[in-house]
């Protein structure tokens, strides 16, 4: 691509940026006075992506220029320079900057610094990016199991208010609260809201000579009935030639689903190990067919994806509210679960306010598809609140995406928030075969490394999690000094694109 073409193109990119101001200023005229510039930089930044920017890469690096494959967090100086450099190759005048308020490389790093230490409250460590543990229920009956994660490297205790109940959450903070005065130390505490579980109710199959079995057995092409009644379970009757005669049966813990479920639509089991198509339903049941069986058996209590499917279900629920009291009391920070849309945030945010939690930071759990397609809009209306982060919750997430994708998936969420100055964690199956078995796979620690994106690191429960804290450390501080972020080939993302066709809608429907 010839000099002049690149300067014209490009020129044409930052003009569209600067054409949309007022429509930025607009958009966030309720943001936090923390978050402003930083909400104005995330709008620039869907504006850029919106664009296939792949074609100009080679072109830019054989003129010594910036790829802009590191603009996520200052769109708007970055893209100007690349311009002026190109201008000042090819000896053409140089405009001055248009009188917008921008933000440059080293000011987006302090930004996103500060936002994490804000967050995360970490001080007096050889490393940035912070390590939270999950604390299993035993750590509420043995104070040593919280105090040896401490000396290993933790500095996030989490809490999964999925389990248990606030006598051992209780007594977890005490244990907490003790080692930080004992070692003058600063672990703060999260908290997972439960957010509604999307499960299989209990399974009872009667068996010969009185046994029973907790799960059915399934095979491609079967038919089953998810349904709405109260039921233990049946399984499917075949005849001779492996004809189905009778459809396996089974029941939902939140039958107001089946409501949302459309034919076409598909639902996974247990982790998208079982995976099926709806094929019809009435107002009771659905029927489904198997189409993709990883394991044999479907059990009582398995998750249960619905990744086509728009859920009329709070993302808070009733046990979330009454939880909620209890969290803003003893927590430094609180998870939002099952978070999917910006009136979900504003829902929580109305909550907080009820509870007159306004110091209590708010991690939004991006683990569903729908979560994904709204990031923007979740960070928007999460940024009307100074302490903010996201949670990449890769479990859940890489089901409704598709396996595929979920690399793909988790970078865009990477850089959607770097482009917001939001503070990241990476979640879910970090070093698990070390914590669980004590030994490490090479792709685990690949992993990690890919999670140095990120600005928080989360490990989950086993045997071996002390060694598993230990040698996370060890990588951030070896990683951190080779790298912040990363650079990333930069074509153009639905994402951007779809959230910027409804902010635009937005911007004329008022």
């Amino acid at each position: 691509m010839t000099i002049e073409k690149l300067i014209a193109e490009l020129d044409e990119i930052l003009q569209r940026i600067i054409e949309n101001e007022s429509k930025i200023d607009k958009t966030i005229a309720n943001i936090h006075p923390t978050h402003r510039l930083s909400a104005k930089n995330l709008y620039r930044y869907l504006l850029l992506r919106s664009f296939d920017l792949r074609k100009y890469h080679d072109s830019l690096s054989d003129f010594g220029v910036s790829s802009l494959a590191t603009s996520e967090g200052y769109v708007y100086s970055n893209l100007y320079n690349v311009i002026k450099n190109l201008k000042l190759i090819h000896g053409v005048p140089v405009e001055e900057k248009s009188a917008i308020e921008i933000i440059g490389h080293k000011k987006s790093k302090l930004i996103i610094k500060k936002n994490a230490l804000q967050l995360f409250k970490a001080v007096n460590k050889n490393h940035f990016i912070d390590i939270m543990v999950t604390l299993p229920n035993e750590a509420a009956t043995d104070k040593s199991i919280i105090e040896k994660m401490v000396q290993s490297g933790m500095e996030i205790a989490r809490i999964n208010l999925s389990h248990g109940d606030s006598a051992i959450w209780s007594k977890m903070v005490q244990y907490i609260h003790e080692i930080n005065r004992e070692t003058k130390r600063e672990i703060i505490i999260y908290m997972d809201l439960s957010g509604p579980k999307l499960r299989t109710a209990p399974i009872e199959i009667r068996k010969k000579k009185g046994k029973s079995k907790c799960y059915i057995t399934l095979q491609e092409g079967e038919h089953i009935i998810l349904t709405k009644k109260d039921t233990k379970g049946k399984t499917s009757k075949f005849g001779k030639n492996n004809e189905q005669r009778k459809k396996a049966e089974i029941g939902v813990q939140l039958p107001q689903i089946i409501d949302d479920v459309q034919i076409g639509h598909r639902v996974f089991f247990d982790d998208g190990m079982i995976e099926s198509i709806a094929i019809s339903k009435t107002d009771e049941a659905v029927e489904l067919v198997i189409t993709r069986c990883y394991k044999s058996k479907l059990a009582s209590e398995k998750g249960i994806n619905l990744p086509d499917t728009k859920l009329n279900l709070p993302a808070l629920t009733e046990r979330d509210i009454e939880n909620l009291p209890f969290v803003c009391k003893y927590a430094d920070i609180v998870g939002y679960s099952f978070v999917r849309t910006a009136e979900d945030v504003n829902f929580l945010y109305e909550q907080l306010q009820l509870n007159h939690a306004t110091d209590i930071g708010v991690v939004f759990k991006i683990e569903n598809k729908e979560a994904f397609e709204n990031l923007p809009f979740i960070l928007l209306e999460g940024m009307k609140r100074p302490t903010i982060g996201v949670m990449v919750a890769r479990g859940d997430l890489a089901v409704e995406i598709g396996f595929e994708r979920s690399s793909e998936v988790q970078n865009e969420i990477l850089w959607i928030c770097e482009a917001a100055h939001i503070p990241v964690i990476w979640a879910t199956q970090v070093l698990e075969n070390l914590a669980k078995t004590g030994i490490p796979t090479r792709a685990e620690i690949s992993d990690v490394v890919q999670g140095v994106q990120a600005e928080c690191i989360m490990l989950n429960k086993g045997p071996y999690i002390n060694d598993a804290i230990v040698l996370l450390k060890n990588i951030l501080v070896r990683m951190e000094a080779h790298s912040f972020k990363k650079k990333n080939s930069l074509r153009a993302l639905n994402i951007a694109k779809n959230a910027l066709d409804q902010l635009m809608k937005n911007e004329v429907d008022s």
